[in-house]
């Protein structure tokens, strides 16, 4: 089984070729900010492509510790696991051809697949759908930055308050060939303080769903005990507890969050 077209691995299955694979790099994706590499990783005859994101490669940014970023990506993946919606792809820390860095699965999206964020016109911006931001092209023309009302994104919206991602873009949204949708590109997030910017604001201060509630409630019970644990190996003491303390004030509202409003709430550019 070698091609992209064989069946969907099961999450087991992704994380053992992620963890023990061979990886023989194919590229660079230039449009990254970090150092980002496709591969391929091959085990026992299953071979599938990943993205390879080597902690040498990471640029460094003044509010978040060098070296750490590969460590949030697993992160992220850890807490979506944990939820049991299956949010981020497969994602594990191990070495590779250029060191210690962020491995995860690579999503392949079908060439029909229909995004459920981006621009559209202010004047028909589509049924369902919240618009979020006002913009204009070169021609001055209106357009209105919007998202789907899909439960999918609301629980994605839910995973970025908990792990405080700072950059949720459009682009960084994926759709997979079985309907899921995923989100990628994680490598700020879980910071003390609140930096919360994303594009999908459309559910601010709506009540949350209450079976999400009680996924949160659970996710909470997990963060006291081996989800916890299992962050603390990528992330600091502080940044565990104010995961915890996200999800605690998120069930105690009750509600979506709000954006703020000292600085930007959505990430630029927004797609």
């Amino acid at each position: 089984m070698t091609t992209e077209s064989a069946s969907v691995l099961a999450e087991e299955d992704a994380l053992a070729l992620l963890t023990q694979g061979t990886l023989e790099i194919e590229g660079r994706l230039v449009d990254a900010s970090n150092t980002t590499l496709r591969a391929e990783i091959t085990l026992d005859g299953v071979t599938r492509r990943c993205v390879y994101k080597p902690v040498q490669g990471e640029r460094p940014l003044w509010d978040f510790p060098d070296g750490t970023l590969a460590g949030r990506e697993v992160s992220a993946f850890l807490v979506s696991q944990a939820t049991g919606w299956g949010l981020v792809p497969p994602t594990i820390l191990r070495d590779g051809p250029l060191g210690p860095g962020a491995c995860q699965l690579w999503i392949d999206e079908p060439a029909d697949a229909e995004s459920l964020i981006g621009f559209v016109p202010a004047y028909d911006v589509p049924t369902g759908w919240f618009p979020i931001a006002a913009a204009r092209d070169e021609d001055g023309d209106a357009y209105a930055l919007a998202h789907a009302d899909d439960p999918r994104l609301a629980r994605l919206a839910l995973l970025d308050a908990v792990i405080n991602n700072a950059d949720r873009k459009g682009g960084h949204v994926l759709y997979a060939a079985h309907g899921a949708v995923l989100g990628v590109d994680h490598g700020v997030s879980f910071h003390v303080e609140n930096k919360l910017r994303t594009v999908l604001w459309g559910w601010t201060g709506k009540p949350i769903p209450a079976e999400s509630l009680d996924v949160l409630r659970r996710l909470g019970d997990s963060l006291d005990g081996k989800l916890g644990e299992s962050l603390e190996e990528h992330l600091t003491i502080s940044e565990v507890q104010h995961a915890r303390l996200r999800v605690r004030r998120l069930v105690r509202a009750g509600s979506f969050p709000k954006p703020p409003q000292e600085w930007p709430a959505v990430p630029w550019p927004p797609i």
